[in-house]
C-alpha cells in the first residue's frame, strides 16, 4: 500500500527532548520503518520549519520525509500552528494530485487531522486519526496553563466523527472519546510499539554511582511529567539517586528555567547531591541508560501512552508508574511493575523504597516486563495490526463506518 503519514509538528527527523519533540516523533519514525519493512511505501509529511531543509529526505528503505511549506520556515510552538493548517492541507492535496496519491492517510495529532481531512476531501483518500493527546484531558489537568487553541476540543470532536477510523492507543482514550460523542464503531485500538531489537536486556550500561540504587526517569522537562514529585519523594528513599534524562542538551541545562527550578527544589529537599539532570540523550544511547537503572519511574499527571515505559520494559527494567492514561494498559500492576497514584510523593516514596529493597521482586517484574514488551508491543506486531485497519478502510467511505 501507499501510506501517507501526516505529522505537522513532530518530524521523525527532529532531535528529541524539546518541549514539542518526544513520543510522537518516535512513534511516527518507528511505525513508518516497520510498515516499510513489510513492503509498504510510506511518505511522512511534516511542516518545513527551516530554510535549510530539502523538500524530500530519505529516512530508510521505503520511507521518505516530505517537508511541507506552511507558514514561515522557522521553528514555531505547536500551539501556534493552527492558522497554517489550511495551507498544509492544500499542499498535501497538490502533492497527492500531482505525484503520489496514497491508499490511506494516517494523521498524527489533531492539527494534522485538519490538514489531512482538507486534502482527502478533494481526492477521496481514506483518513485515519491518531490524536496522541486529547485537548479535553489536557484542559482538565492544566487548566489556565493550557496553551492549546480554544477551538481544539471542538475540532477533535468533529474529527472523531469525520474520519474513517480513530486509532486509539489505550482504553482510557476510548472512554474519553465516547464522552465527546465519537462512535465506538469509528475506533480501532492499536497501541504504540517499541523497537525490541534496540531495546533489550543485554548490552552495555551507563556506569553507576557506587553504593546507590538508581531510579531513572525519562521525560521532557515540563511540569506535567511529575519530576517534581519524584524529587519530593527522594528524601524518604535513602541510598538512591534520581537520574533525569530529557530536556535540552546537557550543556544548555543551566539556562533552562525548568531545569533550574528542579535543581532548586532538589536543594530545598536536601537531595541536591542525589539528583542528576542529564539532559537530552541521543536515541542510540538510551538502552544503556535504561539498563543502568534498578527501576524506571514514570510519574506524569496524565499520559496518553508513555513510550519510555515500553522502552524500559523491553530492556527488562521494572516500572513504577502513575495509574493514568495509557500507563494503566502498559504496566500490569504487580506483574511488570507497580502503579501508584499521580501527584502523591509520599505514596510514591513508599513504593520506591519497598521495591529498591526487594531485589527478588524487581527481577521478577523485570523479566515479566521484557516478555510483555516483546510479545505485545514489538513494532512488527503493531504494524501488522495497523495494516489490517488500513485495509479495512481503504475504499470504505467514512459514512459507512458509523
Amino acid at each position: 500500500m501507499r501510506i501517507a503519514m501526516i505529522s505537522e509538528h513532530a518530524s521523525p527527523l527532529a532531535t528529541l527532548g524539546g518541549v514539542d519533540a518526544g513520543g510522537q516523533n518516535i512513534h511516527v519514525a518507528q511505525l513508518s520503518a516497520a510498515l516499510a519493512a513489510d513492503g509498504h511505501d510510506v511518505r511522512v509529511y511534516t511542516r518545513r520549519d527551516s530554510t535549510d531543509l530539502p523538500e524530500v529526505v530519505p529516512l530508510g528503505d521505503g520511507v521518505e520525509v516530505v517537508h511541507v511549506p506552511a507558514g514561515p520556515p522557522a521553528a514555531l510552538p505547536k500551539d501556534e500552528l493552527l492558522p497554517h493548517m489550511g495551507a498544509f492541507g492544500r499542499r498535501l492535496a497538490a502533492d497527492w494530485r500531482r505525484t503520489w496519491k496514497p491508499d490511506v492517510a494516517h494523521a498524527h495529532f489533531w492539527m494534522s487531522g485538519l490538514a489531512t481531512v482538507t486534502a482527502s476531501g478533494e481526492l477521496g483518500v481514506p483518513v485515519l486519526q491518531t490524536f496522541h493527546a486529547l485537548g479535553s484531558v489536557k484542559r482538565r489537568h492544566q487548566g489556565a496553563a493550557d496553551t492549546s487553541p480554544p477551538q481544539r476540543i471542538a475540532y477533535e470532536r468533529a474529527l472523531g466523527r469525520a474520519v474513517d477510523r480513530v486509532v486509539v492507543q489505550c482504553h482510557d482514550e476510548i472512554g474519553e472519546l465516547l464522552r465527546m460523542g465519537v462512535p465506538r464503531s469509528r475506533m480501532a485500538l492499536v497501541p504504540s510499539g517499541v523497537n525490541t531489537a534496540a531495546f533489550r536486556p543485554d548490552g552495555p550500561a551507563v556506569p553507576r554511582r557506587a553504593g546507590y540504587h538508581r531510579i531513572l526517569t525519562v521525560a521532557r522537562l515540563v511540569e506535567r511529567k511529575g519530576v517534581e514529585d519524584l524529587i519530593r519523594a527522594l528524601p524518604r528513599v535513602p541510598a538512591a539517586e534520581l537520574v533525569v534524562v530529557g530536556g535540552p542538551p546537557g550543556g544548555e541545562l543551566a539556562a533552562d528555567p525548568y531545569a533550574r527550578r528542579l535543581s532548586a527544589l532538589a536543594s530545598d529537599c536536601a537531595v541536591g547531591d542525589r539528583v542528576r539532570l542529564v539532559g537530552a540523550v541521543p536515541a542510540h544511547e538510551m538502552p544503556a541508560w535504561y539498563r543502568s537503572a534498578d527501576l524506571l519511574a514514570a510519574t506524569p499527571w496524565y499520559e496518553p501512552f508513555g513510550l519510555t515505559v515500553l522502552e524500559a520494559m523491553a530492556c527488562g527494567v521494572p516500572v513504577v508508574a502513575s495509574a493514568v492514561g495509557g500507563l494503566v494498559d502498559t504496566v500490569v500492576d504487580g506483574v511488570t511493575g507497580e502503579l501508584v497514584a499521580a501527584r502523591d510523593p509520599a505514596g510514591l516514596a513508599r513504593t520506591l523504597h519497598r521495591l529498591l529493597h526487594d531485589e527478588t521482586r524487581r527481577l521478577s517484574y523485570g523479566a515479566a516486563a521484557q516478555d510483555r514488551a516483546a510479545e505485545a508491543y514489538s513494532w512488527p506486531r503493531i504494524a501488522r495490526r495497523l495494516t489490517a485497519v488500513y485495509e479495512t478502510v481503504a475504499g470504505t467511505p467514512a459514512e459507512a463506518a458509523a
